[in-house]
């Protein structure tokens, strides 16, 4: 029998394989749904992929570095089976100063190095990460959770909402008033004013503040960038919290275990499959249709896209509810981020710490931003010019951990650039600007590592726009909707949307546009898979999928 919206193709269609369409998709496949998995490129994994960018020289292309992966999902779906391997950074950050200084953490160094700028920051420094880390834990248990939805009237919807508030009450009871105040602090604050109450020394500062505007278009005295601070607290890697690693074979290793136990489960993946148009009959989708004019019917739709592309592209406005259409009109997207790949000769010798030979601080994220002064004066710069005249860069060598990235000798470095903004002044196209920006980012490299620039045997430029046209990131953002506290727990994406469910009947969130939140985590597709299970099998014993 053909499909129809009466006798559908799959129980479940998912628009973008990236992660959390992947995550999604293993799940609902484990419980026992038929699914099929659309993706628009030629790869899934969405912005998790590696790719040749220049000839013998693979790398991360868009996200590039571990750590928020969810360990849950990680064991549930058996993802070292399927092989991936992550690696810890031999030192987690290493931060060089204009003047031959250099701040270098990581397991046994950290505090001895902080003593080298304060001692006072050194003796504090145990206290803030224990601080730190209670929050972290408390909403650390949150991630994998609905956040409580907020919904109109009173009934059975209402009443298991203000269970969800409670049980959320409960798990904030157990904090102490001085954490419960740090938590609205970290809600509402900028980073640089909690940073300015804990520490006096400025590198410091610049390398825990840099957290807090990592795809974030602000300033860290912007309120509200000390959440995204704490958003960054969550990971952990192998066991260990707050450590950042590497996936052998680059972020495509993660995506690519992803999509093996999703097959295993029966899923169906598709590359190749653009979809053009969300089918809707009788205020329910049914299906998308794919750029060849094939049709894919399914009882739900899964999207794994940007929200805002999703309602203001592939949907027609007469189908959705004036005002919920209005918001996500206004949903703010915009990284400020400009991402390199580079392929080098050899290894890059820091003025700081200089050699060629592969040290731990090859190995670590390299932070190239001295003060949150200077961050400030980087993103103020970008708003009115365009992008910073001296930028933010953070630079990691994965090549130093990774032999498979590049030819014997060689390496491959990731530059995540700040700030730059989404859409430059006066209608100017990133397609002109971009090779002048991809000069200026090899420029500040240089000024701490010079020799740099002659390293470069090749280079991938991508603007705001490029990683929107690639990706679907609109206006370049990696978290699919900004941090703010108006987008948001349980205003992601918008109050009464909370719990993984669009405004339209059998249409479900899976993507980062839903809470948690942005970062390579699988959370919003883990959660989004649970919630489509509680609606297509609520008796059933599917739920052991999530013990």
């Amino acid at each position: 029998m053909p499909a129809s919206p009466e006798y559908p193709e799959y129980d479940v269609v998912i628009l973008g394989g990236g992660h959390n369409g992947l995550v999604c998709a293993a799940y609902l496949g484990r419980a026992g749904l038929k699914v099929k998995v659309l993706e628009r490129r030629a790869i899934v994994g969405g912005a998790a992929v590696t790719e040749e960018f220049y000839p013998s020289f693979r790398n991360s292309i868009a996200s590039y570095t571990v750590s928020l992966l969810n360990p849950k999902v990680i064991a549930d779906l058996e993802l070292h089976r399927h092989g991936l391997k992550i690696l810890e950074r031999p030192a987690m950050n290493f931060l060089p100063l204009p003047d031959g200084g250099y701040l270098l953490t990581g397991e046994g160094r950290t505090k001895s190095e902080i003593a080298k700028f304060s001692q006072r920051d050194a003796d504090r420094y145990d206290a803030y990460g224990a601080k730190l880390e209670t929050i972290a834990d408390t909403l650390r248990d949150l991630v994998l959770r609905a956040p409580p939805n907020v919904v109109e009237g009173f009934g059975l919807k209402s009443l298991r909402e203000l269970g969800r508030a409670a049980a959320l009450g409960n798990e904030l009871r157990h904090l102490d008033l001085e954490a419960r105040r740090l938590l609205l602090d970290l809600f509402t604050k900028p980073a640089a004013e909690i940073l300015d109450e804990w520490f006096e020394s400025a590198p410091l500062k610049a390398l825990l503040g840099f957290d807090s505007i990592v795809g974030n278009y602000a300033s860290p005295y912007d309120p509200g960038t000390a959440y995204v601070l704490l958003h960054h607290c969550f990971g952990e890697v192998n066991g260990k919290k707050g450590i950042w690693g590497h996936a052998v074979g680059g972020m495509g290793a993660i995506t690519e275990a992803m999509a093996k136990a999703a097959a295993e489960y029966g899923v169906e993946i598709e590359t190749h499959a653009e979809v053009t148009e969300i089918l809707i009959e009788k205020d329910r989708v049914t299906g998308v249709v794919l750029k060849d004019g094939q049709v894919v019917r399914g009882r739900t739709l899964a999207a794994n896209v940007n929200l805002k592309l999703l309602y203001t592209q592939l949907m027609a406005e007469t189908a959705l509810p004036a005002d919920f259409l209005a918001r996500m009109r206004n949903f703010k997207c915009g990284s400020g981020t400009f991402r390199m790949n580079v392929a080098l000769s050899e290894l890059p010798s820091f003025t700081a710490l200089p050699g060629k030979d592969a040290g731990a601080h090859h190995g670590a994220g390299i932070i190239l931003a001295p003060s949150l002064a200077y961050m400030d004066t980087a993103y103020r710069d970008a708003r009115d010019f365009g992008w910073s005249r001296a930028p933010i860069v953070e630079m990691l060598i994965p090549s130093t951990l990774d032999d498979s990235l590049a030819p014997p000798g060689a390496h491959v470095a990731s530059l995540f650039c700040q700030h730059v903004a989404p859409e430059l002044p006066d209608g100017r196209s990133w397609d002109d600007a971009r090779d002048e920006v991809a000069d200026l980012m090899i420029a500040t490299v240089e000024a701490y590592a010079p020799g740099f620039a002659k390293s470069v045997v090749g280079r991938q430029a991508l603007s705001p726009l490029d990683l929107e046209r690639t990706f679907g990131l609109v206006g370049g953002d990696i978290f699919h909707g900004a941090l703010t506290l108006n987008q948001l727990f349980s205003a992601r994406p918008m109050l009464g949307h909370a719990d993984y469910r669009g405004p339209l009947r059998g249409l479900y969130h899976c993507g980062s546009g839903a809470h948690p939140g942005g970062g390579v985590t699988g959370a919003p597709g883990h959660n989004a898979a649970r919630a489509i299970l509680a609606d297509l099998k609520p008796f059933s014993s599917s739920f052991s999928a999530w013990r």
